[in-house]
């Protein structure tokens, strides 16, 4: 499982969004920080929304893998790394 954390630079919120996911320790997951900055579609898609946080999950069938990114809710600012562990939880086990 991977979350794509879309970010750009001197956002205080995705800074604060990305230490927090980076303390998780009870779950694995891989992160991936998209800064928007570095591509016209990321930007004009998130400028005003980040940070935004997806799950990207693959999935096989008949012999093909297909990637499905989920947008999943943004969590609070205040949320502690627990309670962001276990938002992220209800997501990884669907």
């Amino acid at each position: 499982m991977r979350l794509i954390l879309y970010s750009k630079p001197g956002c205080h919120l995705c800074e604060g969004l990305q230490e927090k996911l980076e303390q998780i320790q009870n779950l694995s997951f891989e992160l991936e920080i998209r800064d928007i900055t570095t591509r016209e579609d990321w930007f004009l898609a998130y400028q005003y929304e980040v940070p935004v946080l997806y799950l990207s999950n693959r999935r096989g069938t008949e012999g093909k893998t297909n990637v499905i990114e989920e947008h999943l809710p943004r969590p609070s600012p205040r949320a502690s790394v627990q309670q962001l562990e276990q938002m992220l939880r209800k997501y990884l086990s669907k």
